[in-house]
């Protein structure tokens, strides 16, 4: 059988897992946390979500968008609310930021973009912070600042969620996966959420004359 041609992906996002799917017939782009992915393509880009949020962005009329995944930051790793709020408004727009310039300088226009948004899932009943609530106000704050409608959303719920998005056709498909999930996806997340606090420590550098 004669291996299947994968196009390149754009420049910048060499480091993107990307691998040929059968059941699709096409290429899938692995986004994990903290990652965003943008493709004019004909190919589907996947993440796994619980409480982090996706934004999935793109230009209907040239078939260019993309993808991130991010999650905010939680009380839990810092307890001063001054540094954290600032960590969670340095993170959360710099994930939209980079997915929306990224999409614009590849030729989208700003009033066509459409959103489609999922995850923000309620990961424990005993967290006194909603932390995937969190992830959903921001991005829905944002959408609304930059004046992106948002087409589709499906968010919150107890549901770890899996989803796949075409940029050329803007269509998504959405799976939710069962809520005994949850256990691994707040393993895996708390491990990413120090990594965000321990590197947003480390660039923190002041200058003086």
């Amino acid at each position: 059988m004669q291996a299947v041609a994968i196009p390149p992906p754009r420049i910048g996002f060499e480091g993107i897992p990307r691998n040929w799917d059968k059941k699709h017939s096409k290429v899938i782009a692995r986004v994990d946390p903290g990652a965003f992915y943008i493709t004019s393509h004909d190919e589907y880009i996947f993440t796994r979500l619980g409480s982090c949020v996706a934004a999935c962005i793109w230009d209907p009329l040239l078939g260019i968008g993309g993808l991130n995944h991010f999650l905010l930051p939680e009380r839990e790793l810092n307890e001063d609310w001054h540094q954290l709020t600032s960590y969670s408004c340095r993170y959360g727009n710099l994930a939209m930021e980079q997915l929306i310039n990224g999409i614009l300088t590849s030729g989208g226009q700003r009033h066509r973009l459409k959103a489609k948004i999922f995850g923000g899932a309620q990961m424990t009943k005993t967290s006194v912070l909603n932390v995937g609530q969190s992830n959903i106000e921001f991005v829905k704050n944002y959408l609304a600042l930059e004046n992106i409608p948002i087409e589709t959303e499906d968010l919150g719920g107890p549901w770890p969620r899996k989803v796949l998005f075409h940029p050329n056709s803007g269509k998504v498909l959405l799976k939710r996966m069962s809520p005994e999930r949850i256990s691994q996806m707040m393993t895996e997340e708390k491990v990413y959420l120090k990594g965000i606090v321990t590197e947003l420590e480390d660039n923190q550098v002041e200058l003086f004359d």
